[in-house]
């Protein structure tokens, strides 16, 4: 038996304290390291407080919660972006119960009497499958990030493109109000480049972020990146500071906001 050190813990979960310490000797002289728990509350706690359990082992059947519930609700903690595999342990063998098991996730289940060789294997097993699950929530976060990187490049050459293509205007801009006069835009908006004042202009008119997307043919992220840039640049905190610096109807407002 070739021993090695693992990369995570093992969460081992036995209301019977013999069989926990037992499990939790025999796999750190495997090379796991173990955090022992006598209940499903405390399984819990320590998994809530240590991100690096990525290995449960529990007993199916524990007063107060099972071992099933135990999962689901271990699942439940770690969300989206925490990962995790698990094995059962059960002193009978009941085809129900394994079969509610796999659905729940579980990933392999063992019958007591254990073999620990058997059990040693499939959580070595185990470990593995757990690292291709992590590089692949890895690498699906990175192409989200590469999508959400190429639309805002994509959104800044069109940006780039407009002010080329687009004739030279008088100093200070105007916006049309819904009544039809001019407000000149505050000089404080003169750093935006076309796209985020359109976007600064929508904020203005009290639109949410959904609806300045649809209108602008953007997602929703692109227009939280291009509205914390809008943020930056004019040097407000907030969107209503926004609002209230394009409102056309509250010229004394914008006054005071726009001031520095």
């Amino acid at each position: 038996m070739n021993k090695f050190n693992s990369a995570v813990k093992v969460l081992v979960v036995d209301d019977q304290p013999l069989i926990v310490e037992e499990l939790c000797e025999f796999l750190e002289s495997s090379g796991f390291r173990c955090v022992p728990c006598e209940s499903s509350p405390q399984a819990v706690k320590r998994f809530s407080e240590d991100a690096e359990i990525g290995l449960v082992l529990c007993d199916l059947h524990m007063p107060d919660m099972d071992g099933i519930e135990l999962v689901q609700t271990l699942q439940k903690v770690a969300g989206k972006h925490r990962i995790f595999e698990a094995i059962m342990l059960t002193g009978r063998a009941d085809k129900q119960d394994v079969i509610k098991a796999l659905r729940a996730g579980i990933a392999d289940y063992y019958q007591k009497p254990i073999n620990l060789d058997e059990l040693l294997e499939g959580l070595q097993r185990q470990e593995a499958a757990l690292q291709e699950r992590k590089k692949e929530l890895q690498l699906g976060n990175l192409n989200q990030k590469l999508q959400f990187l190429s639309e805002s490049i994509n959104d800044l050459y069109q940006d780039l493109d407009k002010v080329r293509r687009s004739p030279p205007g008088p100093t200070g801009e105007d916006v049309a109000t819904e009544e039809g006069g001019p407000v000149e835009i505050p000089a404080i908006f003169n750093p935006l480049s076309p796209r985020q004042l359109d976007v600064a202009r929508l904020v203005g008119k009290g639109q949410t972020n959904y609806q300045i997307a649809c209108e602008l043919g953007i997602t929703e992220n692109t227009v939280k990146l291009y509205v914390s840039q809008v943020l930056r640049l004019t040097h407000m905190h907030n969107r209503t500071q926004l609002a209230l610096a394009l409102s056309p109807n509250n010229s004394a407002m914008r006054q005071r906001v726009t001031a520095h």
